[in-house]
């Protein structure tokens, strides 16, 4: 393979140009979703109430939700329970316990953090307060199994959830379903009153969602899916029911959610128009990660109206048996990098907020009409390397990837498009 590919071709600086917008206004969109800032503005906007005070916080954006909690209590902060993945926090606030445990697949560390989340919990007496932070991630961090299961069937259970190609709003289902703690579970522990703050990193922004719902009812009607194996419906038949909506314990517990993909993706715009750009907010994205980005790489290419747009979500990727480097958001920017090839002015950027995709090797991708032929030039085939779930290769191939960094947010991934000025008619949003 050669060490890279060639020197853009002569005539090309539009699309880099394109490129590096799509890029910074990422950037933008991600800072807007701070998870330190807006458990700060959340606490200083509505003062806790008075008595004991326990903070614990869990998920990828623990660790700044945690900084952001002593921030605005100041002399009050009575330190905090952190629970974090490796590579999402550098440590734990003054006077914080840091547990690392388990992501994307829980493991002993997650059992832990479930034993001291629940010890916490109901430490706290009846006339204090527990400020609950919760963030994506929190499903895998955050856990104890059924009776009679342990770590390794939860492990099957993710690993299957992550190969199995169903939405989010399925997965998060079976993991409601398959917890001693899910699904509001944990709230039976809880003798004090509760705030939970969330960082939502799920379409509709639901607290019975985000991080699996913990102190919070299960959504209405929220059955398992059609089609799960034997061994799914038994652990979860193995689970303790959750309390239901009208339990009292659910009085004692409000719920706010800080920070969400809509925050991102109006940040997107703020940044936009304050270059001088029109920019247009598409929502949520649905369909498969590749088939996505072929769609949105059409439009961009051909009839998007000149400025910048934006959609947020959680494309599913079905991997094949032997998956190489990628992700979501790889996959996708990769086959939008096909429908661009050859277009000047136009450019994707595609990145989990959280600042991983995938593998973890990195954020994302950023893509433009030079991209396909760079990744070849590298020596990366793009259409085998979608087929192969390995679109991280080629995106390396054409240094087309978003570098991974914590970030201190999870609000779900963030695809930004880029059209310059050029005259072309525009047409409706795929």
């Amino acid at each position: 393979m050669s060490q890279g590919p060639n020197p853009e071709p002569e005539g090309w600086s539009g699309a880099r140009r394109a490129a590096r917008l799509a890029r910074r206004l990422w950037a933008a969109g991600v800072a807007a979703a701070d998870a330190r800032a807006a458990v700060c503005r959340a606490l200083r906007a509505e003062p806790l109430p008075p008595g004991p005070l326990a903070v614990i916080a869990v998920g990828k954006a623990a660790c700044a939700m945690a900084a952001g909690a002593r921030e605005a209590l100041g002399p009050r902060w009575p330190g905090a329970l952190v629970v974090s993945a490796p590579g999402y926090c550098d440590g734990a606030p003054p006077g914080g316990r840091l547990l690392q445990a388990g992501h994307p697949l829980p493991d002993e560390g997650s059992l832990a953090a479930g034993e001291a989340v629940a010890a916490a919990v109901a430490a706290v007496p009846p006339e204090g307060t527990v400020l609950f932070l919760v963030s994506g991630g929190a499903s895998a961090m955050l856990e104890l199994p059924p009776p009679g299961h342990g770590l390794d069937d939860l492990a099957r259970l993710n690993r299957w959830l992550l190969a199995s190609g169903l939405g989010i709003g399925a997965v998060n289902a079976v993991r409601r379903a398959v917890s001693a703690l899910k699904g509001g579970r944990l709230a039976r522990r809880l003798r004090a009153r509760a705030v939970v703050l969330a960082v939502s990193d799920v379409p509709g922004d639901d607290p019975a969602v985000i991080g699996s719902g913990p102190l919070a009812p299960p959504p209405p009607a929220a059955g398992l899916p059609e089609g799960l194996p034997a061994w799914v419906r038994s652990m979860a038949a193995a689970a303790p029911p959750p309390p239901p909506p009208d339990d009292p314990v659910f009085a004692r517990i409000r719920h706010r959610v800080v920070a969400s993909n809509a925050t991102a993706r109006a940040g997107v715009l703020a940044a936009a128009k304050d270059a001088g750009l029109a920019g247009t907010d598409h929502g949520l994205l649905d369909g498969e990660a590749a088939d996505a980005g072929r769609r949105l790489g059409r439009w961009l290419a051909e009839a998007a109206p000149p400025g910048v747009h934006v959609w947020g979500g959680e494309t599913p990727v079905r991997l094949p048996a032997h998956p190489g480097r990628g992700g979501r958001c790889r996959q996708l920017a990769l086959a939008a990098a096909l429908a661009l090839a050859g277009r000047v002015g136009v450019a994707l950027a595609a990145g989990g907020t959280d600042g991983r995709d995938g593998t973890g090797e990195a954020a994302g991708g950023v893509v433009d009409g030079t991209t396909a032929a760079r990744a070849r030039e590298g020596g990366c085939e793009p259409e085998a390397a979608l087929a192969d779930a390995d679109a991280g290769a080629c995106l390396e191939a054409a240094g087309a990837a978003l570098p991974a960094r914590a970030t201190g947010t999870n609000v779900m991934d963030l695809v930004v498009g880029v059209r310059l000025p050029n005259g072309a008619a525009g047409a409706e949003a795929p």
